[in-house]
């Protein structure tokens, strides 16, 4: 009887430290899932990045063109003007 009672501490043991193991495994595979989502968010975000540099790049070109064409349409304006004063 006391060998059955000297093992009981040692088989808690044993079972503290398996399911040690166990929760070790987990956050590993946990620590694992976690990397490869921010490294995929990272990516995300570097495209997001470049999505937007280029629409900002744009949104000029865009504000650009704009006043390139009114100045056309202003001389234009003006041109037909000058033609009706000629009364041809």
């Amino acid at each position: 009887m006391a060998t059955t009672t000297d093992l009981q501490p040692i088989d808690r043991l044993e079972e503290k430290v398996k399911q040690l193991v166990g929760m070790i495994d987990t956050l590993r595979t946990d620590r694992t899932k976690a990397l490869d989502s921010v490294a995929r968010l990272e990516r995300d975000l570097d495209a997001a990045k470049t999505r937007i540099t280029e629409l900002e790049s744009t949104t000029v070109e865009a504000g650009s063109l704009r006043e390139e064409r009114e100045k056309i349409r202003n001389r234009v304006v003006e041109m037909i003007s000058h033609i009706d004063k000629l009364n041809l």
